[in-house]
Order: structure tokens, then C-alpha cells, then sequence
């Protein structure tokens, strides 16, 4: 038995069964598979559970309700699964998904694989046809007859595990597995699938309680010299990663013992100080010329790279992010290293990166003389300042949002894909980790107008989630936050148009697209909900209606009718693009 598992072999009836809460006088009924399956989910620390039901997974859903875990209600697959990424991210803790059979599953695969690719700890536990049914064409048919099983319910590039549960004996291995994945480093995206009948069977054995042991990956000591020994050799710079999120203590004392250079990926955006003198700007998308500056003037030795796959939105794969001699590449996926830059020398070290830097930090002084600091690039914040025109520039919202939210308020601050993300990520400055949060790689339109709601829900305390129109018509949960009285705020940047579409298209020199969305009046749609909210089209509006959704105790909806003709900061995006072919010029 492995040694990392404790299991507590007991009667289940006695141990679970919840009829022993009811009168004495109710007969006793089996324990059931369902019920089964949610005391092990409780059991490893799920708190929430984000779905839609259907009458297939009823029993699980039943057994949710009857557990101490919150059940929420939603009204799109989708939507639940995007939830239950922030909700992941904002407690620490595994999120369960719950679907029906069929269009109730593949719903929730673009938010699934957005879990895999965000690192995120989510168990989709979904239902299938029971046996004697399949094949004969049952209502929304869940089986081998009627849908690809590979990918969906084997593991593989979506899921690290899925089975099918055909049997109440499964249950020990598919605990056994559930506890290994959520106790490793990183993301664990699981799916569970239960035919119906299954969920209603009795439980026909024991049930383990798993306690999960959380393995770590660590360098060896031969491993840090070397690393010190590189960075020796010359000036080097820090590259800062989301994977880095847990070790923003570290990297600040490693960066104010060396005098290093601190740069940092559009997710990881105040894990390092922004108004640190050190930190010479975000690179990739949206990011700051300064990193440019700095790469072409002070360009270090080694680049020590922290929890961060160096992907296109981080880097672009630009070859003027490349340092003299190399990187040193730090995260606890083995196959991440040497990856983006394939070319390039890359010390790979598989290790947590916390733990990694406390072993680094052994070796440097404890104080750095402040002369010994390089005078660096910083990014640049234009002072701007409010005017009587009739529509919004979003330069001017991002500054007003900075003061009220990110300086005046504790709020979760979170950015949609396509124009929003380059504004948020350009001109918002944080100085705390865990303010920010944005998804640059799968980049899901409809994450973060669902996925505020999980946010808020989890931090219990407010989210603000800064989207463009067309993400707010394609899959808000306005309604859900509603239901529930969530504080999630949104911030609609209403300009009438899909508009990153509309300016990449004309950068990459196609003329003409049509990207136009007919005027929407976001707070009647919010009104109509049950949400408050407020329509701002000039820019001294703009601080109370903030003030406003930053105190309201519920949902709200901050429409703000913005300049559509301003250039989002997007071009490293577009030459990228230009870089593979998709240009007409």
C-alpha cells in the first residue's frame, strides 16, 4: 500500500450513511453510490460545486445538496467551469463541475480546457447513459454509440485522469487516483463520468478517507551551486511567472540582494512589486516598451526564468528576449523548460520555485549596498485627465479604476480577453500578489465575465472583472450572481464592436471586416436581472459610478460607453501574427 495514503476502513453505514441523522422511526435505506462519490469529494477539501442539472446526474446533484458543499446553480456548463477556475485560484482549494449527459459535458469542455491550461485544480463529475440503454438512442445518449470516448472520458490533453465508474468497487482506485493528482504541484483537471444507474446502486463496499500528502519537486544541492555559478558570471534578470505566485517574498530578496532587473508575464502582475524601482515592466501581451529598452541597452548575462512557459502572449517568442548566455529556466513541469526558445541554452531545473529560491537565497548576502543597483527602465504612466467629451477613453477609465479599486479597495481585479486585457495589463500598476488575474493562454472569451462570479464567491469579497461588450453577450452570469447575491462588479468597455477584431484586422492590413454589435444598454439587461448598475458616457461620470459599484453589497454592471477609435496596446500581438503569415500586406 503506498505509504503516502491513509485509509480508515469503516462500516459505511455506520461511517456515512446519513440516515442515522434521521428519526429512528424511518426505515434505513443502502448507502448510495452518489452520496458516495461527494463524501470523497468533501473528504479532499471542495468547498463549492458550479453546474447545470439535468435529470441524469439528479441522484449526484441530490447528494450535493444534502452535503456541506455549496451548490451553485448555473445558468450555462460553460460558465460553471470558468467559475470554477477563479473559485480554485481565489480559495486554494478543488472545484467540482457538475453536468448532464450530452450537450451538458460538451458545454463545458472550452472551460475545462481552459482549467488545463491555467493550472487550475477542477473534478468535472458528469453523467453517462446507463449500460442497458446504450446504443438504443436515449435522450441525450452519453456512451461509445453516440460520442468520441478519447479525450472526453480517458485521460489525456484535457483531463490528467477520467474514467467511467461502472461499478461501487471502483471507488477505492478512483479515490486513490483523485487524492495523487490534487496533492502534486500544479493543476489537476479531473472528469468523473457516472451512469445514472450506478449513481442510484449501493454502495457495496467500504470507503476509504484519503488524506492527501502534497508532494513537492526540490533541486538538489549540486543543482543550486551550478545555478549560482551562472548566475554569476555577469548582470542577470528575473523573469516572474504565475507558477511564481507563492514565492513573491523570495523573489523580492533574491532581486534586492543582486540587483537584478525584474520583469514579469501578464498573469504574474504583482507578484513582484510594479512601483519597485527594480521592476523594469510586463513583457508579452499588452506588456511595457521599457522590457524592450532594457533587453537592448542592459542585456544580462542570464535570464532566470520563474514559473512561466515563456508561451506566445508571454513572449512572443522574440528573439531580443534572449540573454547573452542563456536562461535558467525554473518550474515543476519538466517538459516546460527549453521549450519556447528551443535554440537557445537553457539550464532546466525541475523544482517548486518557492523552494528553489529559498535555497538560492543561502547563498547571497543579506543586504544589498544601494549603489550597487543599475539605473533601469521603468514603464511609463501618462497623467491623464478627464474631459467633457461624450464618450469614455479607456486610458482615462484605467487611471480611475487604479485609484478607486486597485489603491482604494482590496478587490479581486480580473481582465477579459481581446482589448480589455491590453488595457488592464498596460496601464493597471499592483504592488500585493493575488490582485490580479487574467487568462492569456487558452483565452476564452466568456472567462472572466462567468469566472468573476467564482471569484467573488470564494474570496467572500468583492471581484471586478473588466470585460468588452461582445464577452458580456456571449456567456455573462449576471442572473447566477443575482441568485446568490454575489458582489461582482462589471466594468463593460462598450464601444459597439468586437474591436480587437476590428483594429488587428486593419494592423494586419485586411480592410473592411465587419465587427459591429448594435448598441446594448448593458444596465437595462442588468435591471431586468435583478443586478444594479450604472451607464457612463462621459468621463467625469466615471469616479461615482465607480464609488458606487465598489460599495454596492450585490451585483453590478458599470456600462461605460468608450471611445471606439482609440488604439488598444496590442501591437506585439499583430506583428506576431504578421510573423506567421496572417497578413495581407
Amino acid at each position: 500500500m503506498d505509504p503516502k495514503f491513509k485509509y480508515i476502513k469503516a462500516n459505511s453505514s455506520k461511517e456515512l450513511n446519513s440516515s442515522e441523522q434521521q428519526s429512528h422511526s424511518k426505515p434505513c435505506r443502502p448507502f448510495l453510490v452518489a452520496e458516495a462519490v461527494v463524501k470523497i469529494l468533501e473528504e479532499m477539501g471542495v468547498q463549492y460545486a458550479f453546474g447545470v442539472s439535468g435529470g441524469a446526474i439528479a441522484p449526484v446533484w441530490a447528494a450535493l445538496h444534502q452535503s456541506p458543499i455549496q451548490v451553485l446553480h448555473f445558468r450555462h456548463e460553460a460558465g460553471a467551469a470558468f467559475a470554477a477556475i477563479e473559485a480554485h485560484f481565489a480559495s486554494d482549494r478543488p472545484v467540482v463541475v457538475f453536468t448532464t449527459t450530452g450537450p451538458g459535458i460538451t458545454n463545458a469542455l472550452t472551460g475545462l480546457l481552459a482549467a488545463r491550461w491555467e493550472g487550475a485544480k477542477v473534478i468535472l463529475v458528469s453523467a453517462s447513459t446507463s449500460a442497458r440503454q446504450r446504443g438504443r438512442w436515449a435522450c441525450q445518449e452519453t456512451s461509445t454509440y453516440t460520442m468520441p470516448s478519447a479525450g472526453i472520458f480517458t485521460s489525456g490533453q484535457i483531463f490528467h485522469y477520467a474514467t467511467t465508474l461502472e461499478s461501487s468497487y471502483e471507488l477505492i482506485e478512483v479515490s486513490q487516483r483523485l487524492a495523487l493528482g490534487l496533492g502534486q504541484s500544479g493543476g489537476f483537471v479531473a472528469h468523473i463520468s457516472i451512469p445514472t444507474n450506478i449513481q442510484t446502486s449501493s454502495l457495496k463496499t467500504s470507503l476509504p478517507r484519503v488524506t492527501l500528502s502534497h508532494a513537492v519537486a526540490t533541486a538538489s544541492q549540486q543543482t543550486i551551486v551550478e545555478c549560482i555559478h551562472l548566475l554569476s558570471e555577469g548582470p542577470f534578470a528575473i523573469w516572474v511567472g504565475f507558477g511564481a505566485r507563492g514565492a513573491a517574498k523570495e523573489i523580492r530578496q533574491l532581486a534586492e540582494r543582486t540587483g537584478a532587473a525584474v520583469m514579469c508575464s501578464p498573469r504574474a502582475k504583482g507578484i513582484f512589486p510594479e512601483d519597485h524601482p527594480q521592476f523594469v515592466g510586463v513583457t508579452g501581451f499588452g506588456g511595457h516598451k521599457s522590457v524592450l529598452r532594457y533587453m537592448q541597452e542592459q542585456r544580462p548575462s542570464h535570464i532566470l526564468v520563474l514559473g512561466t512557459r515563456l508561451g506566445e502572449f508571454t513572449s512572443f517568442w522574440n528573439p531580443m528576449m534572449i540573454p547573452r548566455r542563456g536562461f535558467l529556466h525554473v518550474d515543476i513541469d519538466q517538459k516546460v523548460p527549453g521549450t519556447a526558445y528551443p535554440s537557445i541554452e537553457t539550464f532546466a531545473i525541475h523544482c517548486d520555485v518557492r523552494l528553489f529560491l529559498k535555497g538560492l537565497l543561502r547563498y547571497f548576502p543579506e543586504s544589498l549596498s544601494l549603489s550597487t543597483a543599475r539605473s533601469l527602465p521603468r514603464p511609463l504612466y501618462n497623467v491623464v485627465h478627464p474631459s467633457t467629451a461624450d464618450r469614455v477613453l479607456p486610458d482615462i477609465l484605467m487611471s480611475v479604476i487604479q485609484q478607486l479599486i486597485v489603491e482604494g479597495s482590496d478587490a479581486l481585479v480580473m481582465a477579459e480577453g481581446g482589448n480589455s486585457f491590453a488595457w488592464a495589463i498596460n496601464l493597471l500598476q499592483f504592488a500585493k500578489p493575488g490582485r490580479f488575474r487574467v487568462s492569456t493562454g487558452f483565452s476564452s472569451m466568456g472567462h472572466t465575465v462567468t469566472g468573476v462570479v467564482g471569484a467573488a464567491l470564494a474570496r467572500k469579497g468583492k471581484a471586478v472583472a473588466i470585460v468588452g461588450d461582445g464577452s458580456m453577450l456571449m456567456l455573462s452570469e449576471v442572473n447566477t450572481a443575482v441568485k446568490y447575491q454575489i458582489p461582482a462588479v462589471w466594468i463593460v468597455l462598450n464601444d459597439g464592436r468586437y474591436n480587437m477584431c476590428e483594429q488587428g484586422m486593419a494592423s494586419v492590413g485586411f480592410q473592411g471586416a465587419d465587427t459591429i454589435i448594435p448598441q446594448v444598454d448593458f444596465v437595462k439587461i442588468a435591471q431586468g436581472m435583478g443586478a444594479d448598475g450604472v451607464r457612463v458616457e462621459r468621463e467625469y461620470d466615471i469616479q461615482a459610478a465607480l464609488k458606487k459599484a465598489i460599495t454596492a453589497t450585490g451585483p453590478f454592471v458599470l456600462d461605460v460607453v468608450i471611445d471606439p477609435t482609440q488604439i488598444a496596446p496590442t501591437q506585439s500581438r499583430n506583428q506576431s501574427l504578421i510573423s506567421q503569415g496572417a497578413t495581407n500586406y
